[in-house]
């Protein structure tokens, strides 16, 4: 059976005043969600979301992976939904959604918005994921370089969100991951920030908690103008442990999720639609 060996860290940067990102780093889950700026109450958004993932991933261990986190993100999206019904001051609020999840011998990824996952194998980079973002529409259609792109004014304008008005566009992957393998997710904090190259040779790091921080200094060095939140995991094997994890970020303050017992244990899942990538 596989599992992650995880080391993570998550900041709030040097210019905001609170961290928006969640993240939740465990053996055989791993998440981040990035509140998404200038929108009302997105710590709200990202820890919700977050909550939501990794409860129903505990409630359902024997649930096809990507149906399940095709439902979280679904099951999040009403539960935004209903934090505004509560609270009008949080319309607006909304979050990038990065997860994966392992079954068995399979590892699945789920993706809404501009947080990242990249793969570490045999010493070469390679991204996971595509920014649902303006500018990426731009970049795919053709009118933009790259290049361009990572400097253009709304570069972080995302399109997909995990917000309270539109249900998800959740893109559901598996991924074949083997040991030895490592996965990074983070949020733009990182990326923005940070080149492809930084991340390589950080990524050489064998133990993944310095690695995780030792990205995170690298943020903050070249201005940490956003929260950045960071998850590094070797992909092992072994008997199953404990499916217990670390919560950063927005996790840290259970009052910041709408409402903690929106999922139970033996709560069946309803069907939600998943597009692939």
């Amino acid at each position: 059976m596989l599992r992650f060996s995880y080391g993570a860290a998550s900041h709030v940067g040097l210019v905001r005043q609170t961290n928006e990102d969640a993240g939740f780093a465990g053996p055989y889950l791993q998440i981040v969600a990035d509140g998404v700026g200038g929108a009302a109450a997105g710590e709200i958004a990202s820890a919700t979301t977050t909550y939501v993932v990794s409860a129903l991933a505990a409630a359902h261990p024997d649930q096809d992976p990507a149906s399940l986190l095709a439902e979280a993100a679904a099951l999040a999206h009403r539960e935004l939904r209903r934090g505004i019904e509560d609270d009008e001051t949080r319309r607006g609020m909304a979050t990038t959604l990065i997860a994966a999840l392992i079954r068995g011998d399979t590892v699945t990824l789920a993706h809404i918005g501009d947080s990242r996952a990249y793969l570490w194998r045999d010493s070469t980079l390679t991204r996971l994921s595509t920014d649902h973002t303006f500018v990426q529409t731009l970049v795919d259609a053709g009118r933009l370089t790259p290049e361009e792109a990572a400097q253009h004014p709304y570069r972080s304008v995302v399109i997909n969100s995990v917000n309270a008005d539109d249900a998800p566009a959740t893109v559901v992957r598996e991924l074949g991951l083997s040991v030895g393998d490592r996965l990074l997710l983070c949020s733009d904090g990182l990326t923005d920030f940070v080149p492809d190259e930084v991340l390589a040779e950080a990524l050489t790091e064998p133990d993944p908690d310095v690695c995780a921080g030792v990205l995170v200094d690298a943020a903050l060095a070249a201005g940490g103008r956003d929260n950045v939140t960071v998850l590094i995991s070797d992909i092992t094997e072994g008997p199953r442990v404990s499916g217990d994890g670390r919560l950063l970020g927005a996790m840290f303050d259970p009052r910041l999720v709408v409402d903690p017992a929106a999922i139970r244990a033996g709560q069946e899942p309803e069907d939600a639609p998943s597009s692939g990538s």
